[in-house]
């Protein structure tokens, strides 16, 4: 009862600037993103996407595994899933639906923050994430397939419904649907949505779930991926199909672009040009994110298999150490561990695994063990 008065008497001293775009929010879900905003500038929370649900080489056993805490000794801070594939008993991964919600109860439990993502099949094909065929104005409000979107969204409310914690409170959530949006890959993208039908979506998303559904445990992301943007134009093209401040809490973006990756696609750019368009981007989206009044995240980064024996400390970590006014983004989330040759996080034995355990050790860089609570002020 006390943190709850502490909330209201917060509120109410802001004006009301400080709530997210859900103006119900439950108490748990305002704490966490008031202590996000709090945690600007303080430390930066480090995620990875499925990290409970298996490990390299352990694939989806009964038992849970974690590569992150096997080599460092803790748990990630945030923790990633995807509820692509709502319609059936597992998610695009494979993981049993059932399974990720006792994950994500555990995981809360410990006070980790959740947030999910969304590689659902076309409602208006019914084809894979891929499937590009012009598909926006189907959907929405009065398109031919707008009720199957309905129907999807639907599901996806009754997910997060199910997701309470031992008392029955809802557990907070991070939506971050229809992401990489200024891409051509997914049919949410440049191919299958116009800018106009994408704002559109992600309007009548977050209107349903909110509004119609009653869900008030969430927050919203959106993020744009780096690949598509030109560097001589960074605040127009991280802008792209920007929904409207009214329905965004978390400014984010997903950049493997420039931390290694980019050498594959251009082979002229040099490892320097590489660390200052990192730098550049990150800034960036800091400075449209405080302008906005939103919090910013590194929603996905990463490099796969960890070519790189130093990565994180040197791609990551020294960035931050050098330029502090980039610890104002939340969180870094890097991609799955899903098989040899496809990983983002070292496993036990890995030649990175002192690197990663080095990060881990900086005090910039928090971890589940490391965290204050989030859940309360």
């Amino acid at each position: 009862m006390l943190n709850l008065i502490l909330l209201a008497a917060a509120l109410a001293f802001s004006g009301g600037e400080e709530l997210p775009v859900d103006r119900q929010a439950t108490p748990e879900t305002r704490a966490l993103y008031l202590n996000l905003k709090k945690l600007s500038g303080k430390g930066v929370l480090f995620g990875q996407q499925d990290a409970l649900a298996y490990g390299v080489g352990r694939a989806h056993p009964d038992s849970d595994y974690c590569d992150v805490r096997d080599v460092c000794g803790s748990y990630p801070a945030v923790y990633g899933w995807d509820i692509g594939n709502i319609s059936a008993s597992a998610n695009v991964d494979k993981v049993h639906f059932n399974k990720i919600k006792r994950l994500i109860k555990e995981g809360y439990a410990r006070g980790g923050i959740i947030t999910v993502s969304w590689h659902d099949g076309n409602p208006a094909t019914g084809g894979g994430v891929n499937d590009t065929r012009p598909s926006g104005a189907r959907l929405l409000p009065g398109g031919d397939a707008h009720a199957e979107l309905v129907r999807r969204l639907t599901l996806a409310g009754n997910f997060f419904r199910e997701l309470v914690d031992e008392s029955g409170r809802p557990i907070p959530v991070i939506f971050r649907p229809y992401h990489e949006h200024n891409g051509d890959w997914f049919w949410w993208g440049t191919k299958g949505c116009t800018e106009e039908e994408y704002r559109a979506l992600f309007r009548f998303t977050v209107s349903f779930l909110r509004d119609s559904l009653d869900i008030h445990q969430l927050l919203y992301a959106i993020s744009p991926d780096k690949s598509r943007m030109n560097p001589a134009a960074l605040e127009r093209d991280m802008l792209y199909a920007w929904p409207g401040d009214d329905c965004v809490d978390i400014f984010g973006f997903d950049n493997y672009w420039d931390v290694g990756n980019v050498a594959n696609y251009d082979p002229s750019v040099s490892r320097t040009r590489q660390d200052t368009l990192f730098i550049e981007s990150l800034r960036t989206l800091i400075d449209l994110a405080g302008g906005k009044n939103k919090i910013p995240a590194l929603t996905e980064t990463g490099c796969n298999a960890l070519t790189e024996v130093n990565w994180y400390t040197d791609r990551i970590l020294k960035p931050l150490r050098r330029h502090p006014d980039l610890c104002r983004i939340a969180w870094i989330l890097v991609w799955r561990n899903a098989y040899p040759g496809h990983f983002y996080a070292p496993y036990p034995g890995h030649p990175s695994s002192q690197d990663f355990i080095n990060f881990k050790n900086d005090e910039l860089i928090l971890f589940e063990d490391e965290m204050e609570p989030m859940y309360r002020l």
